[in-house]
């Protein structure tokens, strides 16, 4: 299992899950809402650092597992 890093932003949430086809479709003060192919929704506050039950939560409705998360984190 891995480790949950602890320095991801909403931003940096927000890119990663680009990469696995999310896109936003709308944003209300600092929550950005995007939507996957699936039309699954995930909502990601923009704060400079998730706390790590709400990243592992976000994680989980991408139906992502830690690793996978990471390595979307790490991938240019």
């Amino acid at each position: 299992m891995s480790k949950l890093p602890r320095d991801v932003s909403g931003t940096d949430a927000i890119k990663a899950l680009k990469k696995v086809g999310y896109q936003p479709v709308r944003q209300k003060g600092s929550h950005v809402v995007l939507e996957g192919r699936d039309g699954r929704l995930i909502v990601v506050p923009l704060h400079k650092r998730l706390k790590t039950g709400l990243l592992r939560a976000i994680i989980r409705e991408a139906e992502l597992d830690v690793r996978e998360f990471i390595e979307l984190l790490d991938d240019p």
